[in-house]
């Protein structure tokens, strides 16, 4: 896993952890995004995980999302960059 920059969010200041987040990954409408997606998040923060997938209104891109258990902002913040490092996404919410 690539070191990302350090950012300053506020989820310490906004959420008690644990806790459970949605997350809302948009991704080019390959067959494999929620398989990536998934087996990133497996390393990072390992699951039982049942995502939504819905095709966006012209079928370029696929909106992929699902909750995940995050444990601190460190977590959290980690999920975000390790999601946006999967080569096929274009923005995780």
């Amino acid at each position: 896993m690539a070191k990302q920059p350090v950012k300053d969010t506020k989820f310490d200041e906004l959420l008690e952890f644990p806790c459970l987040q949605t997350f809302k990954i948009m991704g080019l409408a390959q067959d494999d995004l929620p398989l990536k997606i998934i087996e990133v998040l497996q390393q990072i923060a390992p699951g039982d995980y049942s995502p939504k997938i819905k095709p966006s209104s012209k079928g370029n891109y696929h909106s992929v999302s699902l909750s995940v258990t995050v444990t601190s902002k460190e977590h959290m913040e980690l999920v975000y960059n390790e999601l946006g490092n999967i080569d096929i996404v274009r923005v995780v919410l």
